[in-house]
Formats: structure tokens, C-alpha cells, sequence
């Protein structure tokens, strides 16, 4: 390390601590911001001090679950540089890579936008690419856009390092084409699979051809076994495979996996095939990086929710449970996961606008929210409360059985007080609105924050 590094690393600790006392918390990217804005080189002799490299993952949705399963099975046998908070920018990962003592393996979460210079300047052995969905249209454009970001940069991959896809979406398994080292993760169950596309799907159209794909299987939005009648494309063979899904409502879901080394069965204590598939997105990761197939299935079974992501916390005699929404295909599965576990009889939704969010709403539009109203009662908070009780309204759910309530504490409050003793409140935030609700639960001491939820884990 040189010494300019050197004496960057020791400051940024020194702010990381002096935020921390603040209560501004672990995750904090201003030491990264103060560094990136000295020194964007800093970030490339980080990663390069690392002695096992660095391993990345990206996604439209379940970035954040992805890798922190790929935590719960890497932690017992490298210490980690990980981006535990989400801040998953230039700066909060050079604030990772700062802050980390002692770290032999960075594991970065990386937002999708900006994985092109973050994989340029970590050169990391291993890359997971798990799906690509629309999601704020307003600030990263149309798939392909990001798509074509994403191809750049795999082209600048190292021949020597593992790139692992899923082979499910035709726009992400198309990256990996030609190259030797690859692992490809898919599902292989038509049981659990749609009867056909949603509305909502998004990569519909051959990526050689611009013909519309014949899908055998739909099994996540756009995500499943496609060909294409006109030219022959189709989904390539799969390395890493879940078989033979087994739901067990909102407790978890387990499955055959079948890698190249090895078959097992896993156990997750997490609901719904889109945990499935994050799962599968670690797995071809670690095994990128050797770790034998015993301790990755340990690793997935030991693991139980990544921040604010199916993460549950009482609630004096009740239970909370929350489950993030962000865009139309992670929030149809969420859906579809209460659907299959029965719906409770009250819901809260909450739907914020801000930058992190997205400012345009009307992917809401775009969710299949019916099922929802068969709920006995649904409470809509956030920002924009208003939109989105009047698009329960038009899924069917009657005037009477809905409750418009902006504020995020008193809609938490309401909830909680239409939930039975013993009962569990279920509530479907987006990003911010998920910040602000954990943040009313940490003030009451229903949960920690999740800095210190991270350090304790």
C-alpha cells in the first residue's frame, strides 16, 4: 500500500468512527465520497491489497439477499470486505474497501448503473449477474441500456476470472456467450412455473432476432426456459440448477441444487422462487470462487434475511413483518408468495417517491395487486399514499376495507392495532419507506439498527 493510501485509509476509519458515534452508522459513504473526490484511483489499490481478490454481484432485484447469503457462506473462511448497509455506489464501496480491517476477500454488492468502472477498477475474480428488470426508468433508461453497459464491461473481463449468469433471462445469459470460463444458474421446474407471461414481463423479444420468444416454463417475470421459433436461440445449458421446489408458505422453500460439484438439497428459511434464485446467483458465485459444495449449502441454510428484506421483529405480543417492493416484478413475486402462503388479513403498503425509490410511481400500475384484495383490511401509507389506495381501488378491493394514512407511524400503528394478539402485521414498503419504518422500530427498541444488526450477525 503506498503511503498516500496509506494515510487515506487511516483517515477515512477516523471518519467512519466519528459518523458512527453520531449515529449516522456503519454504512455511512462519506468516507468513500471524501476519497472518490481526492483520489478515484484509491479505489483500484483497495481492491488490489485485498490478497483474495474481489467478488462481485449485481441485479436489478435481490443484489442485496445475494450477497449477503454469499456472507453466510464465505464468512466462516475469509474475512470480508463487505457492503453490508447496500450502499452499493462508487463511494460506499470505497468506503467498504476503506473502512474493512484486515479484509482478505472484497464482497461487493455493486448497483447495476455503475458496475462497468467499479469491475474496471477491482478487476475481480468472480462476477454475478443475476436479472435485469425494468426499475426507475426515470434514472437508468430502458433494459437494453443497461444491458449495453453491462456487455462493455464483461469485455473487459479478465480471461482468468468466473463470470456467473443467469441463464433464466435471455438479455444477461446473452453476456456470457463465448466465454470459457462461466457458470450459468437457472431453475428447472415446470411445476412452479406461471402458466404464462405476466403483463409486466420485460425481456420478451430475441436478443438475436427481435422475434417474440416461446417460453416452456415462466417462472419470475421474463425469467424461465425460452426459445425462439424464428432463429433457434434459446436458454444455454445450466451448471448450477434448482430442481424440485418444495414451498413451505412464508417459512421458507427448499430444492434439489445440482452443480458441477455435486448434488445436494437445500433448506431456506426464506419464502418465494425469487429467494430461490438468489440462491443460485450465490452458489455459482462461491463455487467461482472453490469453496466446496458442503459449505455453500451450509451457508445458504444458515442464513435468515438481509436488511429489510423478509426481515420480521416483534412487536409487544405481535410480529412485524416486512417485505420490500420496488418495481413491478419483484413486487408481482412478493404477491405471489403471500398468495401461496394465504393472505393475511391485513396489509400495509407503503409507497415513497424519492430519489431512491424512483420519482415515477406508475410501475404500481404494473403490479398485480388483486390477490391483495382479499384482504379484510389494507392500509396505504408513504408519499404517495393517495395513488396507490386508488389503485387498490381499482384491483377490487372494497372503499370500506381500505385506510388511506400518509404518515408512516401512524399507518405502523394502525396496522398493528387491526392485528389480532399472537398475529403478524405484514407490510410491503419501497426503499425509503422501508428505511423509515425500521427507523421508527429502532426508536422504540423493536429492532436494532442495522449497522449494529450487520456487526452482531
Amino acid at each position: 500500500m503506498s503511503a498516500r493510501l496509506a494515510v487515506e485509509t487511516s483517515a477515512a476509519r477516523l471518519v467512519a468512527r466519528l459518523s458512527r458515534a453520531a449515529g449516522r452508522g456503519g454504512g455511512t459513504t462519506l468516507p468513500g465520497k471524501l476519497v472518490w473526490k481526492l483520489d478515484p484511483g484509491a479505489l483500484d489499490g483497495l481492491a488490489a491489497a485485498l490478497p483474495h481478490g474481489v467478488a462481485i454481484v449485481s441485479a436489478t432485484n435481490g443484489k442485496t439477499t445475494t450477497t449477503a447469503m454469499a456472507s453466510a457462506i464465505l464468512s466462516p473462511r475469509r474475512r470480508l470486505a463487505w457492503n453490508n448497509s447496500g450502499a452499493n455506489l462508487a463511494s460506499g464501496i470505497a468506503s467498504t474497501l476503506l473502512t474493512a480491517r484486515d479484509a482478505e476477500l472484497g464482497l461487493l454488492e455493486v448497483d447495476e448503473f455503475v458496475l462497468p468502472e467499479v469491475m474496471r477498477r477491482t478487476r475481480p475474480r468472480v462476477v454475478a449477474l443475476a436479472n435485469l428488470f425494468r426499475d426507475q426508468l426515470d434514472r437508468y433508461g430502458e433494459l437494453e441500456h443497461i444491458a449495453e453497459r453491462w456487455r462493455d464491461a464483461v469485455a473487459g473481463l479478465s480471461a482468468e476470472a468466473t463470470l456467473a449468469v443467469n441463464a433464466d433471462d435471455p438479455l444477461v445469459a446473452s453476456l456470457a456467450e463465448g466465454r470459457g470460463a462461466c457458470l450459468r444458474f437457472g431453475v428447472d421446474d415446470p411445476s412452479r412455473a406461471r402458466p404464462d407471461l405476466q403483463h409486466a414481463s420485460d425481456s420478451k423479444y430475441c436478443v438475436r432476432c427481435g422475434h417474440p420468444y416461446r417460453y416452456d416454463a415462466a417462472y419470475v417475470g421474463h425469467l424461465g426456459a425460452y426459445h425462439c421459433e424464428a432463429c433457434g436461440h434459446a436458454r444455454p445449458p445450466l451448471d448450477v440448477v434448482a430442481r424440485e421446489l418444495d414451498s413451505q408458505g412464508l417459512e421458507g422453500i427448499a430444492f434439489s441444487l445440482s452443480t458441477p460439484a455435486g448434488d445436494a438439497r437445500v433448506q431456506l428459511a426464506l419464502p418465494g422462487l425469487y429467494n430461490v434464485y438468489n440462491a443460485l446467483a450465490a452458489a455459482a458465485l462461491c463455487l467461482g470462487l472453490g469453496v466446496p459444495l458442503p459449505e455453500i449449502v451450509a451457508g445458504l441454510e444458515r442464513f435468515r434475511a438481509a436488511f429489510g428484506r423478509f426481515e420480521r421483529f416483534a412487536a409487544g405480543d405481535r410480529s412485524v413483518l416486512l417485505l420490500l417492493i420496488k418495481n413491478p416484478a419483484g413486487a408481482n413475486e412478493v404477491v405471489r408468495t403471500l398468495e401461496e402462503a394465504g393472505i393475511p388479513p391485513t396489509i400495509v403498503v407503503a409507497l415513497n417517491d424519492r430519489i431512491a425509490d424512483g420519482r415515477d410511481v406508475s410501475w404500481i400500475w404494473d403490479v398485480d395487486f388483486e390477490p391483495l384484495a382479499r384482504a379484510e383490511r389494507v392500509v396505504v401509507t408513504g408519499e404517495r399514499a393517495a395513488e396507490l389506495g386508488l389503485r387498490f381501488l381499482y384491483g377490487g378491493l372494497p372503499r370500506e376495507r381500505l385506510e388511506v394514512e400518509p404518515e408512516l407511524e401512524a399507518a405502523l400503528d394502525r396496522g398493528l392495532a387491526l392485528t389480532p394478539s399472537g398475529g403478524e402485521l405484514v407490510i410491503l414498503p419501497t426503499y425509503t419507506a422501508m428505511l423509515g419504518l425500521r427507523s421508527i422500530a429502532t426508536d422504540r427498541g423493536l429492532t436494532r439498527p442495522y449497522w449494529e444488526s450487520e456487526r452482531a450477525s
